[in-house]
């Protein structure tokens, strides 16, 4: 797997693939302090990027991966609540 949690820390290493999607979900759930360091991190599947860009976790490090750096990141770091365009009620 290219999610585990050491401590208070979600490390992405190498590729994350779509099945790292899922333990990247309950780990944020369970504890949504916890940070996400994209240091080691390569490919990002788009399933991973959909868990941060939706439950928008604290990041740190920069990936390895060029386009992880310069596209995917930004898009992470400036994330809020999306607007769907509907309205409630």
């Amino acid at each position: 797997m290219s999610v585990r949690l050491d401590g208070h820390i979600i490390k992405l290493e190498g590729a994350c693939r779509v099945e790292d999607a899922e333990p990247l979900l309950a780990w944020l759930q369970a504890d949504r302090s916890r940070v996400v360091d994209l240091t080691r991190a390569e490919h990002l599947h788009a399933a991973v990027v959909q868990v941060l860009i939706a439950l928008e976790p604290p990041l740190q490090g920069e990936s390895r991966d060029p386009f992880v750096r310069s596209w995917i990141a930004p898009l992470l770091r400036e994330a809020g609540p999306i607007d769907t365009g509907l309205q409630e009620g």
